[in-house]
């Protein structure tokens, strides 16, 4: 069984993210994503829509997605991929070489983004959509 593993937020769950994981999993057998959690997305300055366990709900329901498990540090990859017996590690091509540290443990994939998607322009239109609104 080849075991892959990705790593995100996945906030405000949009097509882009649904292809991510759909290539993803035809690149083995078992798709395990580690969700980042609300304390850990605080320390790289961000926030999500939804929390955790809502954000862990809605990746569950994708077929494509077998396992989900807490992102809590950026220090967790080497280990989450020895304790997971991971194959293949998969990231969007925007982090293309930041986690070539991972080839001494495992296969390193980086796949193209659908460019036209992304949950900072989801939030970025609505907050243009608000202001519009409000003139």
């Amino acid at each position: 069984m080849k075991r892959i593993i990705t790593y995100g937020t996945f906030d405000l769950l949009h097509y882009g993210h649904i292809n991510l994981l759909k290539r993803a999993k035809q690149l083995g057998d078992y798709l395990i994503v580690a969700l980042s959690t609300d304390e850990f997305n605080k320390i790289k300055g961000k926030e999500s829509y939804f929390s955790y366990e809502q954000r862990k709900l809605l990746l569950e329901a994708i077929k494509y997605v077998d396992e989900v498990i807490p992102e809590e540090s950026w220090d967790q990859k080497i280990n989450d991929v020895i304790s997971y017996k991971i194959d293949v590690f998969v990231m969007g091509d925007d982090w293309k070489g930041k986690f070539d540290f991972l080839k001494d443990y495992c296969e390193v994939v980086y796949l193209p983004r659908t460019p036209e998607i992304s949950t900072t322009k989801i939030k970025s239109d609505i907050q243009y959509n608000n202001r519009s609104k409000n003139k």
